[in-house]
């Protein structure tokens, strides 16, 4: 089965054009539109290979231009960002570069400076510059806040004026991140392990005197998550929280449209902008997810009425002049930076208007008829399980397990799952509890069972697959990658028949040694989701090399060498095990990889070795 050509002009339907391997990997990532002061020129990041660039666009549309050459943006992915700010005059930008430090590129063509020395192995991220320009603030190695003079010139020579750098935080929090410049203060979010900021989080806040000295902290908390913190163009405090049960926008003390759906993501990175305040302070930019899928709306303060703009997978807002940017995606929508402009004074009632400024994926994506996935609950011992189903219709299915555990697929463009569906395959993305995107509750519910919980789930939506006749288990595989590899194996382990093969990439195998080794982030997210370290009979009946022997359908390893998240020594020790208890075990190991593949080679191998392993496994797959 293949995608479906359109004609360009009319739509209508014409040849099939085959998703190739080729055009899955091709293109450019982009994020972070960040709209000029003026609100003339959106600037944003792109990465394609091993390159990276902060591109300028005109708002009404025009030729790209690059800005940036050396040293090349650290750019995030998807909807964060963290990567680059304007200076409030809009000549130049200041951002985060690959060599752990920050660079400030004018405009005008003059010399790009560098304004911090923080030293070799630090990483910068996340500046914002002060209103009046005169200093940035910024976060290092995610565990400190800085702030240095925006004039500052950063060189060896002892008769060159440097004023230096000053530390804001006071080194109580654990991890400290997306630090936002007022006039007066800066205030940035915070936590402490075990906690994950989707967990409990705060706000933390300096405040400055006259002369440029701090003169006061402050902390403001809520229930539970605390992301995003700023204040309004009138000093209100404006942040994410889910004090309600879920996570929305908040004005100071009250949520700004309480509301059973989120408004933001999980923190796993910096730089999300999940609303935006209009120049005039009267309306406010939000985003909505509504199962998974997404919304653009934006509420008049004044009267509380909220419009619905668009819909689609929106993030990384920005609001100037008349202009909103947004990133843009779904299941059919390339990867995109559009603007919606008023067609009014103030946009109330006066309606919208779109345009593109830049596309990431090929042109070739615009005409082939993609599918949106279809929602679906199962219920099972009392709880509900939130899912999604591409359909296919050729009787086989892929239940595809997202990574994270707290986080969630929404629906965005996705090459590789449209890869799949194109060949005959319907894919199926459970939300397992664990799982973002459907309120705290289901979020928090994986706590302390890590390894069952969520296997339980996933189990039950196969089932449900099964019973609805869309695929029998001879023609499923389950699929996951990082802690969705776990859920799969665990599948495949604890649930036997529900499966005739599975495939998973860097899958977390043992846990007790992952609190061990895992990077600094994520070293003790094991503390809350499977529980106490001392709990070792716990950590030992969930990890997958515990039940290897089990797993007795044929499996598909793969693992990046160099993997700083899962040690690739675990996925070494799982093929060991399922081979001597006589079972099908691939295992590939990719050099040079960490923590998921980059090089297009190894992407390519994926795709190629994953293809090879469905004709194998599944009858009449190919």
């Amino acid at each position: 089965m293949n995608g479906t050509a359109r004609d360009p002009v009319s739509g209508a339907a014409g040849r099939p054009v085959p998703i190739t391997p080729e055009l899955c990997l091709a293109g450019r990532d982009l994020t972070e539109p960040r709209l000029s002061p003026d609100g003339s020129t959106v600037a944003f990041v792109a990465r394609w290979g091993a390159e990276s660039a902060i591109m300028l666009v005109p708002t009404g549309g025009g030729p790209e231009r690059q800005l940036t050459l050396a040293p090349r943006p650290s750019g995030g992915r998807g909807m964060g960002g963290g990567c680059f700010d304007w200076m409030p005059d809009g000549s130049g930008v200041v951002y985060a570069a690959r060599d752990g430090e920050l660079w400030l590129h004018p405009l005008d063509g003059s010399e790009v400076r560098r304004l911090t020395d923080h030293g070799e192995g630090r990483s910068v991220e996340a500046p914002s510059v002060s209103p009046d320009g005169r200093w940035v603030a910024h976060v290092v190695d995610q565990a400190e806040v800085w702030r240095v003079p925006t004039a500052r010139r950063v060189t060896d020579d002892p008769a060159v004026d440097d004023p230096g750098a000053e530390r804001l935080d006071d080194a109580g929090a654990d991890f400290c991140f997306d630090p936002f410049s007022d006039h007066d203060s800066v205030r940035w979010q915070a936590w402490d392990v075990p906690d994950m900021p989707w967990d409990a989080a705060r706000t933390e806040i300096v405040r400055f005197g006259p002369d440029g000295r701090v003169v006061s902290r402050d902390v403001r908390t809520g229930r539970g998550a605390v992301q995003q913190p700023r204040t309004l163009r009138d000093g209100t405090p404006v942040d994410v929280r889910d004090d309600t049960g879920w996570l929305n926008v908040w004005l100071d003390d009250a949520p700004l449209v309480d509301e059973p759906l989120e408004h933001a993501g999980p923190s796993w990175g910096m730089g999300q902008r999940s609303y935006a305040e209009s120049p005039d302070g009267s309306q406010l930019a939000f985003t909505r997810n509504e199962r998974g899928f997404g919304r653009l709306c934006v509420l008049d303060r004044s009267t509380g009425a909220v419009e619905s703009i668009a819909r689609g997978v929106h993030g990384q807002l920005g609001w100037s002049g008349d202009h909103l940017v947004a990133l843009r995606s779904g299941a059919r929508t390339p990867t995109q930076i559009v603007t919606y402009r008023t067609q009014g004074d103030t946009g109330r009632g006066a309606g919208w208007t779109r345009r593109v400024l830049a596309v990431g994926p090929p042109h070739a994506w615009d005409h082939l008829d993609l599918p949106e996935p279809e929602p679906f609950v199962v219920h099972h011992h009392d709880v509900v399980v939130p899912a999604r189903r591409y359909v296919a219709g050729r009787g086989r299915a892929i239940c595809w397990v997202h990574g994270g555990p707290t986080d969630q697929w929404q629906v965005t463009f996705m090459p590789r799952i449209s890869y799949w569906w194109s060949r005959g395959w319907d894919v199926v993305v459970p939300d397992p509890r664990g799982t973002t995107g459907h309120g705290r509750a289901h979020q928090q519910a994986l706590h302390g069972g890590w390894g069952e919980i969520d296997v339980h789930d996933t189990a039950a939506v196969l089932r449900h697959v099964h019973a609805s006749g869309w695929a029998d288990p001879s023609h499923t595989v389950v699929m996951g990658g990082s802690s969705g590899g776990l859920t799969a194996l665990g599948v495949l382990g604890r649930h036997p028949g529900l499966a005739a093969g599975g495939v998973v990439l860097y899958p977390v195998c043992d846990l007790a040694e992952l609190a061990e080794r895992s990077h600094r982030f994520e070293a003790h997210y094991t503390l809350s989701l499977v529980g106490p370290l001392d709990h070792t009979e716990r950590y030992r009946d969930r990890s997958p090399l515990t039940y290897a022997h089990l797993i007795d359908v044929p499996l598909l390893v793969m693992h990046g060498e160099d993997d700083p998240v899962v040690p690739v020594e675990q996925s070494i020790r799982l093929a060991e095990r399922v081979r001597s208890a006589g079972g099908d075990v691939e295992l590939h190991l990719f050099e040079g990889e960490g923590h998921g593949f980059r090089d297009p080679q190894h992407r390519l191998d994926e795709l190629d070795l994953v293809g090879r392993f469905l004709d194998r496994v599944v009858t009449g797959s190919a």
